[in-house]
């Protein structure tokens, strides 16, 4: 059973799903413990099924390297397997995606490596493309720049706003989360290989 640590920052719909997808029995991977750089309303939700939480905020560290570490400490005691960042809208240090890496992986809210960043979906929108999507990655030193585990594509309507988009990309990103930690509990992702590929 592939155990995994979940990090967000607000209101956590990916944890849901995923938190929901793992109370299936045959679902081969379970959250052992959600954390936070911040009060994040998503915390209910590891509430609702029992899930440990673990809150180390951001702004009581001098520096991100100091608050790294702290994260890092309290989430490696649960040992995790994978590090899911799902929502966390903080870059973690370098010393911790290297402590965590290959097993670290985020969702983005865009065909990567198209609109990397904070405002992938703003971004899309402004270049007034057709297409965007979703994709979910390994974590490396760069912003939203690791190898790809998954993505798809979805589209940009008329009329479309930021928030009409994103809630359009949201089903699709947590469906490929789901998929790609089902995948790595199996063994059909094979994470180490994944990065070593050049």
């Amino acid at each position: 059973m592939l155990t995994v640590a979940v990090l967000i920052s607000g209101t956590g719909s990916n944890l849901r799903a995923l938190l929901e997808a793992a109370a299936s029995p045959d679902f081969p991977a379970r959250v052992v413990v959600v954390g936070a750089d911040r009060e994040a309303d998503g915390f209910v939700h590891a509430e609702d099924f029992g899930i440990p939480t673990v809150l180390v905020p951001f702004r009581e560290f001098e520096t991100r390297e100091q608050w790294g570490d702290e994260l890092r400490r309290q989430i490696d005691v649960w040992t995790p397997d994978l590090v899911v960042l799902s929502g966390l809208m903080r870059l973690l240090p370098q010393g911790v995606v290297d402590a965590w890496a290959p097993a670290l992986i985020n969702t983005h809210p865009a065909y990567l490596p198209e609109f990397p960043g904070a405002h992938g979906v703003r971004d899309a929108l402004a270049a007034g493309v057709a297409e965007t999507g979703a994709s979910v990655i390994v974590v490396d030193g760069g912003v939203d720049s690791g190898p790809i585990l998954a993505q798809e594509r979805v589209a940009v309507l008329p009329g479309d706003t930021e928030a009409t988009l994103h809630e359009r990309i949201k089903p699709v990103e947590r469906r490929l989360l789901i998929d790609v930690v089902r995948g790595i509990a199996t063994g059909e992702i094979d994470l180490d290989a994944v990065a070593a590929t050049p």
